[in-house]
């Protein structure tokens, strides 16, 4: 894969939760996710207000990146998932990613997520600054 041109962004509620899981899988996400508990999955989807796909230009049209995204479309968004095939990294997918969550909820809306430690360059290179003053409840399953 050589440039996002040949990639396809676009907003899609109806995603399978296989495609999801195996791009979880391919990313390395999966290490963080429930990638063996479909119902789990299929849920997380189901869950979500907003899911950009990337799909490779071809005639099946093959998932190679996704966001994840929960939003109110007026104030915040939260990407809960930011996820690209390795066959896939360097061709600008995450970036185009993130561009079109941004043109998807405009530019009155705060794009946040929180990153694996492995991804923290890639959130800098696109120009997201980190946030000082984050707080969580660790889930306990």
């Amino acid at each position: 894969m050589t440039a996002s041109s040949e990639i396809v962004f676009a907003p899609e509620l109806n995603s399978e939760t296989d495609e999801f899981r195996r791009v979880l899988v391919e990313s390395g996400l999966g290490a963080w996710r429930p990638v063996d508990d479909r119902e789990r999955l299929a849920a997380m989807l189901t869950g979500a207000n907003l899911i950009v796909t990337a799909r490779l230009r071809s005639a099946e049209m093959p998932l190679v990146g996704f966001a994840r995204c929960l939003t109110d479309t007026a104030w915040a968004c939260y990407v809960a998932d930011l996820a690209v095939c390795a066959s896939a990294h360097g061709a600008g997918v995450g970036a185009g990613l993130m561009e079109e969550v941004r043109r998807q909820v405009g530019d009155g809306v705060t794009v946040l997520l929180v990153s694996v430690p492995d991804a923290v360059g890639f959130y800098e290179r696109i120009g997201m600054h980190p946030v000082q003053d984050a707080y969580w409840y660790r889930r306990s399953r």
